[in-house]
């Protein structure tokens, strides 16, 4: 710990070079460096500066340069004079003196050979010569005899001919006295003969059979020109009971077809998906550097989002910092002129599909550990993460300004997983931050850049643009949206691309910050609209060039999706739940997710998938975004699910139809509530006291702005009715935004005990004033239910 420490990437920063050419000087003279932070002894210095000093000599290097073009001269004649001289001297050398004369004369002789043999033999060999290709694969027929008897037949007719003058009706008359004189039978006779020769050598060529990589016994029996009942025989012979009907592999069959000497070659079926998706790999040439993708994983609440934070406003200017759009989840910021993409991954255990997604397509992780806390569940989950994904990992202490901060204790759980820090001789980069205070995070964006530089990154943007969706909603401005981030190639505007089971035209494309893109390149990430619907988060996009086809993939997907989820199921609600699996009915759970963002919804999706247990199977049999319709309660009546709405809302018409088919649909705000409800109703332990009792809604038709009271939300009741004191959810684009307790209720300037079904009435929501013209106030009340 001396002031004495000099390491790689301070010596390439003094010398204004790459740390990249330092590492390869020490790796040449002395020992690779393990990374740019190692600390440099004496020696290495040494070498380091003489090997500077003796490369910057500009004198020295023009003398070296002006030896070398001075000998090229000297040897240029000699190699030049005679060729064919010093080949020949070297023969001669070698052979006996007496004959030296002799082999002199033959070299005299042969020079003018010599220099018109190229002329002589090039053409000659160029011209390709006639091939005749026996194409019989066995026996020797003889078919010199059939080719005399066809030049006999030729030569009688033309001989006839000539001496009828080749008049029509002669020849006609001819025609008849051939008929006459048995000549048809003659014909008929040699194609007879010659009939038979073709099918003598068809029978000894073998049969091309074309298997694919599954085929039914009858296709391979009709392939092979055989009877079913021959191969099904071979089958048995090889110890395989099968029917016409059944399907058998590429092995055995292959096996079948040789044995009933068929010559075998694998049929390769080429896909839609292989026909349109490009994924050939780049030539080294093409490559070209990109921005490293970084990572910030890490426990809740462990300041991922507020390290985030303090990079934007350390990197970005001021003025943009409020553009930013919070639901992309992917920045982009300038550190000392080179660009780095950052993503965001929410830190609770049940975005553990997210966080694994997020290791996958980045290049550095940075792990997020707070001082005073200490390592995590979720942070040794992310270290896993980031381990599997083979990503380099740079360890951020966050907090170190609270009193409780214990930094040493963090290094010592640190060691304890595998991440040796560098103070203590290991090759994990470890910085001390704080996201509140600003402290190291200039250090921390170095340590970053300087990994990026180690690892060269490189993409081709030469090439149609592919990536991975960050996350994906609905918009209700531009419909589905979504956050990809390109990998490869450029993604431009008015591109066709697939994602999943998304298909669509890049109509717009916007930044992290809002400002419209005409292309994006290699880790850019992008905001799109234009797609048929929200892809999964996670889903690979690829920009493809013919629109019909990728439709028609499109169709497949969504065709094979279908068929997973047609397995039937049986009616229930939480309430019935545990009696059901009690009495052996329940074998599954069939549950449909919708939520305000993709993310959510998967993130929900795993959790409750992971609650299946021996006697019952939890199956999420659709999720999706935006707000419950009346398809959704279609698809649970159907298929006997239950509904579950993660800050999201039913609209009239699927709580109408939930009423009326008795679909059990369940609201959340807070995902543990969602998973504990549901796996207490498995137990059998769901006892709720409370229900919740929708009263009516209002739609807000005007505001007001009152000084002492906020805003005053002009209401016009839509059903049902508006009870004083009730709670309220304030609803936009059947999202939730607010939920709380009904501050006022008037008509006109009168306090109103209750608003009735078409009326009209002003009220005012505790605590919130962000109401909007268009949104709708849903009152609802929780009543007891008698047990």
């Amino acid at each position: 710990m001396g002031i004495e420490k000099y390491r790689v990437h301070e010596v390439a920063k003094d010398f204004g070079l790459p740390t990249k050419t330092i590492t390869e000087i020490l790796t040449k003279y002395a020992t690779a460096p393990k990374n740019h932070m190692q600390v440099l002894t004496d020696h290495e210095l040494s070498l380091i500066f003489d090997y500077l000093t003796q490369h910057n000599q500009i004198s020295s290097i023009q003398t070296i340069f002006a030896e070398g073009v001075q000998e090229k001269p000297k040897e240029a004649p000699a190699v030049q004079q005679k060729p064919v001289n010093n080949n020949h001297h070297s023969t001669t050398n070698n052979s006996n003196k007496p004959g030296q004369p002799k082999a002199a004369g033959q070299q005299q002789a042969q020079k003018p050979a010599q220099k018109q043999q190229p002329i002589v033999q090039q053409p000659s060999s160029r011209v390709p010569q006639k091939k005749i290709v026996d194409t019989r694969t066995g026996g020797d027929v003889n078919l010199a005899k059939y080719d005399e008897r066809l030049e006999s037949l030729g030569g009688q007719q033309a001989t006839r001919m000539q001496r009828q003058g080749g008049g029509k009706e002669k020849f006609r008359n001819n025609q008849r006295r051939n008929n006459a004189y048995g000549g048809n039978k003659r014909r008929q006779d040699e194609a007879e003969k010659m009939r038979k020769l073709q099918l003598e050598i068809a029978k000894k060529a073998p049969v091309k059979v074309q298997i694919p990589d599954e085929i039914s016994v009858g296709e391979l029996a009709s392939r092979m020109k055989k009877t079913g009942a021959e191969v099904v025989k071979c089958l048995m012979k090889n110890g395989i009971m099968a029917s016409l009907s059944q399907t058998i592999d590429f092995d055995t069959a292959a096996i079948i077809a040789e044995e009933m000497g068929c010559k075998v070659e694998k049929e390769i079926v080429v896909t839609i998906e292989e026909r349109l998706i490009d994924d050939h790999k780049d030539d080294e040439k093409d490559l070209v550097p990109r921005a490293p993708v970084v990572v910030v994983m890490g426990h809740v609440d462990h300041g991922k989002t507020s390290l985030l934070d303090a990079i934007r406003d350390t990197s970005v200017a001021s003025g943009e910092a409020g553009g930013i759009t919070q639901h992309i989840g992917a920045y982009q910021v300038q550190v000392n002129g080179k660009p780095i993409t950052f993503l965001d991954t929410p830190g609770h255990e049940a975005f553990t599909s997210m966080r694994a997604r997020g290791a996958m397509i980045t290049d550095i992780a940075i792990l997020m550990v707070a001082a005073d806390d200490g390592i995590m569940p979720q942070t040794i989950e992310s270290i896993n993460h980031a381990k599997a994904a083979g990503i380099p990992i740079i360890v951020a202490i966050n907090k170190i300004d609270k009193d409780t901060a214990n930094p040493d204790r963090v290094l010592q759980q640190l060691t304890e997983h595998g991440l040796v820090p560098e103070d203590w001789g290991g090759e994990t980069i470890c910085c001390k931050v704080s996201a509140k205070k600003h402290i190291g995070i200039e250090n921390l964006l170095e340590m970053v850049t300087l990994t990026a530089e180690m690892a060269e990154l490189k993409a081709n943007p030469n090439r149609a643009g592919q990536g991975t969706v960050i996350e994906a909603r609905l918009d209700k401005g531009r419909g589905p949206v979504a956050t990809l981030l390109v990998q490869n190639g450029t993604l431009k505007q008015g591109d066709i691309i697939i994602a999943g089971t998304a298909v669509g035209r890049v109509r717009t494309m916007l930044d992290y910050k809002g400002n419209r893109l005409t292309e994006a390149g290699p880790s850019v990430p992008v905001e799109v609209a234009g797609l048929s619907e929200a892809p999964s988060a996670g889903s690979p996009f690829f920009a493809v060039a013919d629109e019909r086809m990728a439709r028609e993939l499109v169709e497949q997907r969504k065709a094979e999706e279908r068929a997973k989820a047609a397995a039937p199921v049986q009616k229930v609600s939480l309430e019935n739940l545990f009696d059901q699996i009690q009495a052996g009915e329940r074998k599954e759970l069939a549950l449909i997710v919708k939520g305000d963002v993709q993310g959510s919804v998967e993130a929900i999706k795993a959790s409750l998938e992971k609650l299946s247990n021996e006697e019952v199977n939890v199956r999420v049999i659709h999720g999706g975004v935006g707000a419950i319709n009346e398809s959704d309660v279609m698809l649970a009546a159907s298929s006997n699910a239950i509904i579950i709405g993660f800050n999201v809302r039913p609209d009239s018409a699927a709580r109408d139809g939930a009423a009326r088919q008795n679909v059990d649909m369940r609201m959340y705000r807070v995902i543990y509530d969602c998973i504990d409800e549901i796996e207490a109703a498995m137990k059998g332990m769901l006892a709720p006291k409370y229900r919740e009792v929708v009263l009516g809604h209002a739609e807000v038709r005007e505001t007001y702005k009152v000084s002492s009271i906020g805003t005053v939300a002009g209401c016009y009741v839509q059903d049902g009715k508006i009870v004083r004191a009730c709670s309220v959810r304030v609803v936009r684009d059947g999202i939730v935004i607010h939920e709380g307790q009904l501050a006022s209720l008037k008509r006109f300037k009168d306090d109103a005990k209750e608003v009735a079904e078409n009326y009209e009435c002003g009220m005012t929501v505790e605590k919130f004033n962000d109401i909007k013209v268009g949104d709708i106030i849903e009152g609802y009340t929780m009543e007891e239910i008698p047990r």
